[in-house]
């Protein structure tokens, strides 16, 4: 059982973004500042890619471990498990109904996971990097 009021738990729900997360903005800020220019959440590709850069043709999705149910990190919600599960399952097979529309039609998908970003952001902003030199 929720242990929030309604009104309670419809205001944290509010506070989830789905843009603009620090992770986007952490990525975003560094590809900027090394001259790459990009376009956010750019809406006329199917999923609405985090990070698009056009002429290359590289959609990128800076996947949450818990909205994407990472295999490492992901914790199961405790309470109404009816309604998250599904809901979760279905982000992970839209995510690859997505990167198989976007591949079909020429695009460079990369997911790159949260706790990558967190633990090695070097690492991470090489491997976007290389994907964008590879053009």
């Amino acid at each position: 059982m929720d242990n929030l009021s309604k009104e309670h738990r419809r205001k944290n729900m509010q506070n989830i973004r789905s843009r603009d997360t620090s992770i986007e903005k952490l990525m975003r800020s560094e590809l900027f500042k090394l001259g790459y220019r990009y376009r956010k959440n750019y809406n006329k590709l199917p999923g609405k890619p985090d990070i698009v850069f056009i002429k290359q043709k590289v959609a990128i999705f800076l996947d949450s471990c818990f909205w994407h149910m990472c295999p490492y990190h992901f914790i199961p919600p405790k309470s109404n498990k009816i309604y998250w599960i599904p809901k979760l399952q279905r982000n992970k097979i839209r995510a690859k109904e997505v990167n198989k529309i976007l591949k079909k039609n020429g695009w460079k998908v990369l997911r790159i996971w949260e706790h990558k970003i967190k633990k090695d952001f070097i690492k991470t902003i090489k491997i976007v990097l290389q994907n964008l030199l590879a053009f």
